[in-house]
């Protein structure tokens, strides 16, 4: 119940933005639902005046807005005949929907009626507004679709009938297709309709206006069943059984909290009622879920409808656990500082991104981490969620950013790559261990692997790490700056496995390391530097060193013998340009204990080895070409 009431603690905190609409990027907007409230995509939208008459009605297109709803209208079925408390589909809102040939499914059960009747006891409750009772003096004259009709929003057929789909028989008598058949609604009953008011004394939208939300909470929490203690803040207040959907998006159907199955195993045999289970009140549940709705629009991450969300308990930007450095730098509006000339690239680059979101922590900031996933459309889980201080998140992101850290160049920045030291974003891990083309279930299967190895520094799994590794070491199956990118990321994550076996791996060449695969490697970035030099700059294709990489690795001894044999041409041609590359190559050899030059596979070392060997070697060309 831990999630329940620090998502119930976060509305609590943020009740100034209830009813604030915010645009996302994909213009959608959204915000933090007041109490019995929920969203709607609308199709009509009906303008009444103050004596409550009807002034004019426009198509929309399916633009989200904000209604008022109960428990029974929240989790409606298509047979089930629950009204939304104010703004509905035509089939509700409509009394005129029989007259013009709308279909009742059960002639005992008019929508309309039970619709009408609800509204009259809010309009003619204590807590009504004056915009409300406009609404309903209109609509109880039972001619919204004839005004509709009058308007040219929706048609009718030779017959007087409700068109309900658009044919192109139509066209020759009532020409062009009307908008909305086109808005969205799969049939013209089924078209959600919003009611507005123009008064000038509250010029606001109803759908915006903060009184029409006040008015109908306070109506309809008289209203609430039977109290209970709530399991969550331990108060006794009105309990509830039905809790939101909708949590991911306006279509999606999937419950967190469900106890609707009496003849299946939710909870027969241990209890005999769902209350005896668990008992949530309905403003807990209610807040909760609305804050969990507005956070994972905010700021979570979904990926094939599983939702990665942090956040914290105060307004300061929380780092993501799928961020790499220059990520949290741009969350903090910074860009990444590169110090080029140094062995220990960027050395506080990690400290400096992580040190950038912490604040004051003399209070107990906290930070949540929530993955939430469903395997039925009715059903959601909660698959991962810790509360942690948020010192210690930091601490934890900063240990894992410094641990699997490696020197990238695959960040672009317009029309630049940008260089930055740390720990991959999980998403690229994937890219290395699976490939760019990987399907988004296998993305999503891996971050959710990696985050306990973040926040509950568990070891990094072997497979990723494996995959990660055979990718790399098979540069030919993959362009070049794909590779690259593999390459420094397979390192990452190797340098991470290590560092767990207490083996201390680093960027800056190693020149003292006799690790057998660590020697190999650096033989390969010497035969890769030497032939790429020969080839020049226009000659694009891969060096004899990456093409039998893969070979290299399973049968490295052999395999050095053909790179070896391949050189001599190259050799030749630089002349004494190729020297200090020869010479190197002897030196490395050299340092092979007695019996280890042989056709063993090797170890995931020998790819830190080429890494930081050809790094070197570049590098010192860089500067030999600035003297």
């Amino acid at each position: 119940m831990s999630w329940l009431l620090h998502l119930y603690e976060t509305y609590e905190a943020n009740l100034d933005q209830v009813g604030k609409m915010v645009k996302k990027r994909s213009d959608r907007e959204y915000t933090l639902l007041p109490v019995s409230h929920t969203t709607q995509n609308a199709h009509i939208e009906v303008s009444i005046d103050e004596d409550g008459d009807f002034l004019e009605a426009r198509v929309l297109e399916k633009e989200s807005t904000l209604i008022p709803c109960t428990e029974e209208s929240a989790s409606r079925s298509g047979s089930k005949v629950a009204p939304y408390p104010l703004h509905d589909k035509l089939s509700y809102v409509a009394g005129d929907f029989v007259k013009y040939g709308g279909q009742i499914k059960n002639p005992d059960e008019v929508p309309f009626d039970k619709y009408i009747r609800n509204l009259e006891e809010w309009a003619n409750s204590p807590y009504a507004t004056e915009k409300l009772k406009c609404i309903y003096t209109y609509l109880r004259k039972g001619r919204l679709i004839e005004d509709l009709v009058a308007a040219k929003i929706i048609k009718l057929d030779e017959n007087g009938r409700l068109i309900e789909k658009w044919d192109d028989k139509y066209k020759a008598k009532l020409g062009e297709k009307p908008p909305i058949f086109s808005s969205g609604a799969a049939e013209t009953s089924s078209a959600f309709v919003r009611f507005n008011v123009f008064t000038p004394d509250s010029p606001e939208d109803v759908w915006k206006d903060k009184a029409m939300f006040d008015s109908f909470i306070a109506f309809y929490n008289q209203k609430l069943g039977e109290q209970d203690v709530c399991f969550v803040t331990g108060e006794t207040l009105p309990s509830t059984e039905r809790h939101a959907n909708k949590i991911r998006h306006a279509a999606d159907k999937a419950k967190l909290i469900s106890a609707n199955d009496n003849s299946g195993f939710t909870f027969r045999g241990r209890f005999k009622t769902s209350r005896e289970a668990v008992s949530i009140s309905y403003e807990v549940s209610q807040k909760a879920h609305n804050a969990l709705k507005w956070l994972i629009h905010r700021q979570g991450k979904t990926i094939d409808e599983r939702v990665f969300l942090v956040w914290g308990n105060d307004n300061d930007p929380v780092p993501n656990t799928d961020e790499d450095i220059v990520d949290m730098e741009r969350h903090l509006g910074r860009e990444i500082e590169r110090e080029p000339d140094t062995d220990k690239p960027y050395a506080d680059q990690v400290k400096r991104a992580i040190d950038g979101f912490r604040n004051d922590l003399t209070y107990q900031a906290e930070v949540n981490i929530l993955v939430l996933d469903s395997a039925t459309t009715g059903r959601m889980a909660v698959l991962y969620y810790r509360h942690l201080n948020k010192e210690l998140y930091l601490n934890r992101l900063e240990e894992w950013h410094k641990s699997c850290a490696w020197e990238h160049r695959y960040r672009r920045d317009e029309e630049k790559f940008v260089s930055f030291y740390g720990a991959p974003a999980t998403k690229d891990i994937a890219f290395a261990a699976y490939g760019p083309r990987a399907s988004e279930k296998i993305v999503k299967g891996l971050m959710e692997r990696i985050i306990p190895c973040i926040v509950d520094k568990r070891t990094v799994p072997r497979d990723i790490v494996r995959s990660a590794f055979h990718r790399a070491s098979n540069p030919v199956s993959m362009e070049r700056w794909e590779w690259e990118k593999t390459l420094s990321i397979a390192c990452a994550l190797i340098r991470k496995m290590l560092l767990e076996q207490k083996e201390e791996w680093n960027v800056p060449l190693n020149t003292e390391s006799r690790d057998r695969s660590y020697l190999f490697g650096r033989l390969l970035a010497v035969a890769d530097v030497l032939e790429r030099g020969a080839l020049g700059k226009d000659e694009t294709r891969s060096t004899n060193a990456i093409r039998y990489m893969n070979s290299f690795a399973q049968n490295p001894s052999r395999t050095w013998k053909t790179i070896q044999a391949s050189l001599q041409p190259y050799q030749a041609k630089l002349g004494t340009k190729a020297t200090y590359l020869s010479k190197m190559i002897d030196e490395i050899a050299d340092q092979f204990k007695d019996g280890e030059f042989n056709n063993t596979p090797l170890t995931e070392q020998y790819l830190l080895g080429f890494y930081s060997q050809r790094r070197e070697l570049y590098k010192k060309k860089e500067e030999d070409t600035n003297e």
